[in-house]
């Protein structure tokens, strides 16, 4: 069996930069076992799978290790394959998850999509969590993610963390955020509980983000900077229950895999 399969730089208006994903469209759904195989053979933090349903599209999404309930770049750059490649006309694609409904529409040059908002709550830190970032925040919140805030974006960039000793937190990811130099706030995602030590740029942590730092700010609309090596640019809008997270894709690989 043949599968067409792009690879997609997303969150990123230039290659190399971003969070790559894979996507494959399928005409029906495989197994599991097969998509989580495909998904190992990539090695890319995200592999996207998405059949035809109703009037859009059912959409899986997985790391090497797990099947994930939700993805935002790949679900960008799902939408990217299908406006770009496969040549979708309505300005709006529906998507059918494991989180429910979801949302991309075309806005000029950005992707915006439409997720449900997380609302992280204070909590004490693991001591695992301390250890390994090896700085402590002045703040931790958790929902689906830790949500670590330190003072200043200096203090998130010269992160290093012992991935072993945060591996010991296996039921949950790692956000840690501040506020910006040259953006309202910057980011870094560690998740090494499903396999990926430091995510390049996460959509999905954005949905905890925006409602974070909306409520900090003061404001609804939001410019966010992933600082991981790639880098990510996202534009994130508080819609009270749902959040919009909008950037850019650019394609790097269009191919064909064989099973």
């Amino acid at each position: 069996m043949k599968i067409p399969i792009y690879q997609i730089d997303a969150f990123s208006e230039a290659k190399f930069k971003g969070n790559p994903a894979a996507v494959c469209p399928l005409q029906d759904w495989l197994d599991k076992n097969t998509m989580a195989d495909i998904a190992a053979e990539n090695n890319l933090s995200e592999t996207a799978f998405f059949v035809k349903e109703k009037d859009g599209f059912g959409l899986r999404w997985f790391t090497p290790e797990i099947e994930v309930p939700l993805c935002g770049h790949a679900t960008l750059a799902s939408a990217h394959v299908l406006f770009n490649h496969l040549g979708y006309k309505d300005e709006t694609i529906r998507f059918y998850t494991k989180s429910g409904q979801l949302t991309v529409q075309k806005k000029d040059d950005l992707l915006a999509m439409n997720f449900p908002a997380r609302y992280p709550k204070p909590v004490q830190a693991p001591a695992d969590l301390i250890e390994g970032l090896g700085a402590e925040p002045i703040e931790v919140l958790k929902d689906l993610n830790f949500l670590a805030v330190f003072e200043n974006e200096q203090q998130v960039q010269q992160l290093k963390p012992n991935f072993a000793v945060l591996s010991r937190i296996n039921y949950a990811g790692i956000i840690c955020t501040a506020p910006g130099e040259s953006s309202d706030f910057v980011s870094r995602y560690f998740a090494s509980y499903v396999g990926i030590n430091e995510d390049p740029v996460t959509g999905s942590a954005h949905t905890t983000l925006t409602k974070f730092w909306s409520q900090k700010l003061n404001q609804k609309e939001l410019f966010a900077k992933q600082i991981s090596k790639r880098g990510g640019v996202l534009y994130c809008t508080d819609l009270d229950d749902r959040v919009q997270v909008a950037g850019k894709a650019v394609t790097y690989l269009e191919g064909t895999i064989e099973i």
